[in-house]
């Protein structure tokens, strides 16, 4: 081979290395081009994406545990105890959940407030509740300071509290009573009387049946009484009952 062909050669082969390398670089340009921009990173950085609405990656949840609206389980559609719309009165309609007190259920004591010397006008019923079971007095007691039914009802100091007191099994209620208004030597009529009875008042306002006794306290044979006489409604407390009785 002489010079002028080993020249020839040489400038063919450049030119094919040329036009390959330029080819390839073509080619890479086209490829890049292509590409969205950050596609590397962003791949990187993004899992798969996922369905519209689902939960975000790593917390995705069911989206309910819940059967479907028409199940025929019955778990809620049933009515339960609290929710049938019984507003819980009783027959008496006391507005509570429990019974009117009954005279039979109640143990009765009678206390004097007045101290020695002076004349026996402040008294503090008591009823305690010997069931095991709460019951209600409404209002105030009906008391009578004579024997029989047919003698006068003492007449209520103001109006009785409207909240009807529930006495617990066990537990007790209170009543104050004034009964007599008459200063030594006055000329108003007055009687004497051994013992108090009272009957009880339903939700709704009617007496009901049955009679408590309260015997005087003890070194108290008879006490003196008149038409001032007057009775509190029922209370929770000694306090309650008496605080009105005691300013008479």
């Amino acid at each position: 081979m002489n010079s002028k062909t080993a020249r020839a050669g040489s400038l063919r082969r450049g030119l094919r290395g040329t036009v390959l390398g330029a080819t390839v670089a073509a080619a890479l340009l086209t490829a890049t081009a292509c590409q969205p921009a950050g596609g590397d990173d962003n791949a990187a950085a993004s899992p798969t994406a996922a369905p519209s609405g689902s939960a975000s990656a790593g917390a995705s949840t069911p989206e309910s545990t819940t059967p479907p609206s028409n199940d025929s389980g019955t778990g809620s559609s049933s009515p339960t105890a609290a929710g049938t719309g019984d507003s819980g009165e009783t027959g008496g309609d006391n507005g509570t959940a429990y019974e009117d007190c009954e005279a039979t259920g109640l143990n009765t004591e009678v206390e004097l407030q007045d101290g020695p010397g002076e004349t026996p006008r402040h008294f503090l019923l008591t009823v305690t509740n010997k069931t095991k079971t709460p019951c209600v007095l409404n209002e105030a007691p009906m008391v009578r300071l004579k024997a029989g039914n047919d003698a006068p009802i003492v007449e209520t100091l103001g109006e009785p509290d409207s909240e009807p007191v529930v006495v617990e099994g066990g537990g007790k209620a209170y009543a104050g009573l004034y009964v007599f208004g008459n200063d030594e030597g006055g000329e108003a009529e007055y009687d004497q009387s051994d013992r108090f009875t009272a009957t009880l008042v339903a939700g709704e306002g009617t007496e009901l049946s049955g009679t408590l006794i309260f015997d005087l306290p003890d070194g108290l044979d008879t006490v003196s009484v008149d038409d001032a006489a007057r009775v509190n409604g029922w209370a929770g407390t000694e306090g309650l009952a008496m605080r009105p009785i005691t300013q008479l």
